[in-house]
This record gives C-alpha cells, sequence and structure tokens, in this order.
C-alpha cells in the first residue's frame, strides 16, 4: 500500500539534531515526520525562523518528509514553516478554567486573528480533537473551524482521542473528511483499576484500525497516516512498539 505517506511524531526524540533524526526514522521505516517546536525540543519557538528550515533539510537529506510541526500560532512559526516548506502547524483546542464555551469562543478568536497568516505564509491550520479539558470531539472541531476557509483550516483526526470521545469512525470520518489533513493513529484502553485512559499498541486497543482503513478507503484518502508514539507503558521502548505497529497499520491499510 504506497497511497499513503506512513509518517511519526518525533516528540520522543526531541532534543535530537535533524540529521540523527532523520536517520533514526528513515530506519524505523518512516517517510514522513511531524516535527515538535517547543520549548523542549531541539527546534524552540525562539530558535524555530532560524533553525527549523536548517532541520528540515536534514531530515529530508535523510529521504524524511516533514508533513507538520506541533507548535504555537505565533506569526514566527508561520514565517519558519514558510521558509521550511513545511505544509501545515497541529494545535489542540485548550478547555480553561472559564469553561468550555468561552474557551471555544477564545480559541475562535485566535484562529481569526491568523487566517491572514495562513493566507500571507501558505501554511496550514490543523486542529486535533484530544481527550480531557481540549475540544475532545471532531464535531465540537468541525464547529469550532466552521466557517473559515476549508482550504486553510483542516482537521487532524486521531484514532485514540476519537475513540475516548465516543466516536465510530463511520461516522467522525465522513464527518471530517472535507478538512482532513491528517489521520494519527495510536490506539487506548480504560485501565481496570482506575478506569483512566492508557496508550498500548496498535492491535490491543478499542481503535478498530482495520475498520479506520476501510473508511479511508472509501474516502479516497492518501495524506499521511502519523504514528504518534504515544504509549503509557515506558518498559519497552518506543522504537520497537513503533516498528510493530507501523506493521500492523500497513496490514490493516492492505487488508482495508
Amino acid at each position: 500500500m504506497t497511497r499513503y505517506l506512513w509518517s511519526v511524531f518525533t516528540k520522543p526524540w526531541a532534543g535530537l539534531p535533524g540529521d540523527e533524526l532523520g536517520r533514526l526514522v528513515a530506519g524505523l521505516g518512516f517517510a514522513g515526520a511531524e516535527i515538535p517546536v517547543r520549548d523542549t525540543a531541539y527546534v524552540t519557538p525562539a530558535t524555530a525562523e532560524a533553525e527549523l528550515p536548517k532541520f528540515v533539510a536534514q531530515l529530508r537529506a535523510a529521504g524524511v518528509e516533514p508533513i507538520s510541526v506541533a507548535s504555537d500560532l505565533s506569526e514566527s512559526a508561520f514565517a519558519a514553516c514558510a521558509e521550511a516548506g513545511v505544509p501545515l502547524i497541529r494545535i489542540m483546542a485548550a478547555v480553561g478554567d472559564d469553561g468550555y464555551a468561552a474557551s471555544v469562543r477564545r480559541t475562535r478568536a485566535l484562529l481569526e486573528e491568523v487566517a491572514g497568516f495562513t493566507e500571507q505564509y501558505g501554511v496550514q491550520v490543523g486542529v486535533q480533537p484530544h481527550h480531557g479539558r481540549f475540544v475532545a470531539s471532531s464535531l465540537g472541531v468541525l464547529q469550532l473551524l466552521e466557517g473559515l476557509p476549508k482550504e486553510r483550516f483542516l482537521v487532524i483526526w486521531d484514532a485514540a482521542h476519537d475513540v475516548l470521545a465516543g466516536g465510530d469512525p463511520a461516522v467522525t470520518l465522513p464527518l471530517v473528511a472535507d478538512r482532513l489533513a491528517m489521520v494519527n493513529l495510536k490506539n487506548v484502553i480504560y485501565t481496570a483499576t482506575d478506569g483512566k485512559p492508557w496508550f498500548v499498541q496498535g492491535s490491543e486497543g478499542l481503535a478498530d484500525w482495520p475498520a479506520i482503513f476501510r473508511q479511508l478507503e472509501g474516502l479516497n484518502y492518501s495524506g499521511p497516516i502519523c504514528l504518534t508514539g504515544q504509549y503509557s507503558d515506558p518498559v519497552v521502548p518506543v522504537q520497537g512498539r513503533l516498528q510493530v505497529d507501523l506493521e500492523a497499520a500497513r496490514q490493516a491499510a492492505t487488508t482495508s
């Protein structure tokens, strides 16, 4: 199956320079990468304009195409992405102490403020639903984006957070299809002791990966599939888990 760009969120190795990261990601079998641009990462918001283009060039030299950055929506982030040729900034919509409705209004105002940056710099914004104190459902994200240009304000669909929100890919993927920028793959269960989310291998969780790929096939989706490398049990190294999950995802895509 070659229609998807198999990608990985590089947060587990956020401190690595671009040349080392490129070799690692390519060695794991991925052709794409999402880059964290955060204070805890090699490329920070303060250094992004100077460092991101060089970092991205090193990834490309290793055969890894940067699909997005996980960052803020400052003008410097847009400028850095434009200079580096990174097409998208991924964010989540946080819910603050002032409650859901006020938080959504605040995030919507921010998105409207940066609409000019998306056009000026040619860089898209992708909003991901997230369990907990965030806009958690695909429908909630769509409502947040309603009326904003569909070619510039997009949805990042996430398998684990969708199931945590009570979603069904047969419903939620078609719902977001005309704004779908990227599919995040991870999986999750609820722990028996306290009922909290526990992130697991792709084959072990509540999200049905083969069902997801059947929907994507029906929608003719051919964009990035990003494995996020999020696992709650730290005993097994992330690299090994990701290789297992990449093979599982390829198999699910092939048999969909």
